[in-house]
């Protein structure tokens, strides 16, 4: 946890910005893996950690914009409580560590939110995504739990993504940790990138290295030889010479902050020079994003002359032809790169994807496309100072795709099909760091930058 002057601020922003009525920020519950008691590894809701703090299930808080009190909402530990974790803290105490005074037992929630309805009172909550909060907020507002996330508030939305867009030194300085861990576990699955071990094995160990630090990964660790499948979460191959190896993967810092890196190396330690040739068109791409992001430029003019950098390096290798320029506006090249540049990072691996991807990534100026691939591009509005945000351009042969848009006779001025075909079994490559925006440009997170350079890739892995 911050300062409890940390939480005060951001509750008080919030107030400022969503204006009047009650703002509703519900904490998340344990999950049962298999029976109640047997629960997942719990997380928080990255919201209530923003403005309460608290990592522990079973809470609430409400925010009143119009009289400027904060409320907390808990039920103190029982003894039967105490005996199985040992004494805890009441809330009352969790309540004054993040600057609040007026602390309730949860069942004091529905009251408090019922006689706001019946003053006719504006209660602002932000879209749910567990089905338990669903049926909470139908138990308070009378919304049936189906339809709650239609009545989420847009103005409470817009100012949560306004100021957790804004990253704060104290959590630059978090997210730095989160990817020093990340540095660990990519330099250790390099070391352990060797022909005949299987992908299980360093997976488990890349797992291990963020649970070792106190937390977990950010999110379901990807790696895999067949990195043309984008998420791949199979991990029951042996690794095999003259494959490469794809490995997407970050750690939670001890406060939830993420980090998310992903790094492509031959198995065996050495690149074929069909592999160089690719790898070295998705680290220029990767080098040019890092050139031009800056504050006042928009993270979807990164993403297309990034693309336009992936199109001229494979029409060099013969497997684009025609106008570059024609061939992006196109999107012919997104049978190679059918994602976007990147994502905001924060609390969440994704931030605040919960609260919907049109207003995180995007605003009135900029809107999302309906482009095969300019579509996935999470991130596409003007950067500021204070945003953190991913660099992930990829190059990937996916066979299937390759047969589609073939048989449909896509892109026919822009792809070389015939040559295209001959890397079907290429797999796929891509490139991801962190990046904090800085005045005048941006920074790589994290003390330590990943081996990225195929020289560097090749020595590590000696």
């Amino acid at each position: 946890m911050f300062e409890s002057t940390v939480y005060s601020k951001r509750r008080q922003a919030l107030r400022d910005k969503v204006g009047n009525g009650l703002i509703l920020i519900l904490g998340n519950n344990e999950a049962p893996a298999n029976y109640p008691d047997n629960t997942y590894k719990f997380r928080q809701d990255s919201s209530f950690l923003y403005f309460f703090g608290h990592a522990h299930p079973g809470y609430a808080g409400i925010l009143d914009a119009d009289s400027g009190e904060d409320y907390f909402f808990g039920d103190d530990v029982t003894m039967d409580d105490i005996i199985w974790m040992g004494p805890q803290p009441s809330v009352k105490e969790l309540a004054a560590r993040v600057g609040i005074d007026k602390s309730f037992p949860f069942g004091k929630l529905k009251e408090v939110i019922g006689k706001a309805i019946a003053q006719r009172r504006k209660i602002h909550f932000l879209p749910p995504y567990r089905y338990d909060n669903m049926l909470l907020l139908e138990d308070l507002t009378g919304i049936r739990a189906s339809l709650v996330r239609q009545h989420s508030s847009l103005e409470l939305i817009k100012a949560v993504v306004a100021l957790r867009s804004v990253k704060e030194p104290c959590e630059i300085e978090e997210i730095d940790k989160a990817c020093n861990i990340g540095y660990e576990m990519h330099t250790a699955a390099m070391k352990l990138c060797k022909p005949g071990v299987s992908e299980q094995y360093i997976t488990g160990v890349l797992d291990g290295i963020a649970a070792s630090y106190g937390n977990m990964v950010s999110f379901a660790t990807i790696l895999s030889q067949n990195g043309q499948t984008l998420h791949n979460h199979d991990h029951s191959q042996i690794l095999q010479a003259g494959r490469l190896m794809l490995t997407d993967a970050g750690a939670e810092s001890t406060t939830n902050y993420c980090s998310d890196h992903t790094r492509t190396i031959p198995v065996g330690g050495k690149f074929t020079s069909r592999q160089r040739d690719v790898y070295s068109i998705v680290l220029a791409c990767h080098d040019r994003a890092l050139e031009l992001a800056r504050p006042g430029i928009t993270y979807k003019s990164v993403h297309l002359e990034v693309c336009r950098v992936l199109a001229q390096g494979l029409k060099d290798l013969g497997l684009m032809k025609g106008n570059v320029e024609d061939a992006v506006a196109a999107g012919a090249h997104a049978l190679f790169m059918p994602h976007g540049l990147g994502h905001m990072m924060g609390i969440d691996v994704h931030d605040m994807e919960d609260l919907g991807q049109c207003y995180v990534g995007y605003d009135d100026e900029v809107r999302p496309s309906k482009q095969f691939g300019l579509a996935s591009l999470r991130m596409g509005r003007r950067l500021q100072e204070g945003f953190v945000i991913t660099d992930e351009p990829g190059c990937y042969f996916i066979p299937d795709l390759i047969d589609k848009w073939r048989a449909d006779k896509m892109h026919t001025d822009f792809l070389d099909f015939n040559a295209i075909d001959k890397y079907k079994d290429f797999g796929g490559i891509r490139l991801e760091d962190d990046i904090l925006i800085i005045p005048g440009g941006s920074r790589f997170t994290g003390e330590k930058h990943i081996p990225i350079t195929i020289e560097e890739v090749e020595e590590i892995m000696k």
